[in-house]
C-alpha cells in the first residue's frame, strides 16, 4: 500500500506552539477592535429634521411629546428616559413608529412620506463604513 504524504491532515493536536500563539493573538485583537469601534455611546441630543431643514434639536434627558407638522399631517415623537420614538405618524405603513425607541448616538429613524426624520446626537460620531 501506498501513503500520500503530499497532503497530512492537519488536526488540533498538530498545531505547533506559535500557531497556538497566532490564533490567541488574533481572537483578542479581534474582540479588542470590535469593543473599541462598534461600541454604542449613549446620545446626547436628537435633532429633528422636516424635509431638509432643521426642525429643532432637543436634550433626551427631559422628557417631553412634540408634535411636528409635515407635508401629510401631524406627527408625534415621545422623548423619555434618555431616548426617543415616533409615536403617532400619519403615513401608510408605519415603518418610522415600529422602529421603537432609539438611545445611541447615529441611530436614525425616518418617515419618508411625511419626510420627518430624527437623528441621534452624541459627542463623537460613531464608526461605520462610511467614516472610512
Amino acid at each position: 500500500m501506498l501513503r500520500s504524504s503530499l497532503s497530512p491532515k492537519l488536526t488540533l493536536r498538530s498545531l505547533l506552539v506559535g500557531d497556538w500563539i497566532t490564533i490567541i493573538l488574533s481572537i483578542l485583537l479581534i474582540v479588542i477592535l470590535f469593543q473599541s469601534l462598534w461600541s454604542h455611546q449613549h446620545a446626547a441630543k436628537v435633532q429633528i429634521r422636516v424635509g431638509d431643514k432643521v426642525y429643532a434639536t432637543y436634550s433626551l434627558n427631559i422628557e417631553r411629546t412634540v408634535q411636528v407638522h409635515g407635508p401629510l399631517g401631524d406627527a408625534e415623537i415621545h422623548i423619555a428616559q434618555g431616548k426617543v420614538r415616533f409615536a403617532k405618524s400619519p403615513c401608510h405603513g408605519q415603518y418610522c413608529v415600529h422602529q421603537g425607541w432609539l438611545m445611541h448616538t447615529g441611530q436614525v429613524a425616518i418617515c419618508l412620506p411625511n419626510q420627518i426624520s430624527l437623528e441621534l446626537i452624541g459627542e463623537k460620531k460613531p464608526y461605520d463604513s462610511l467614516n472610512y
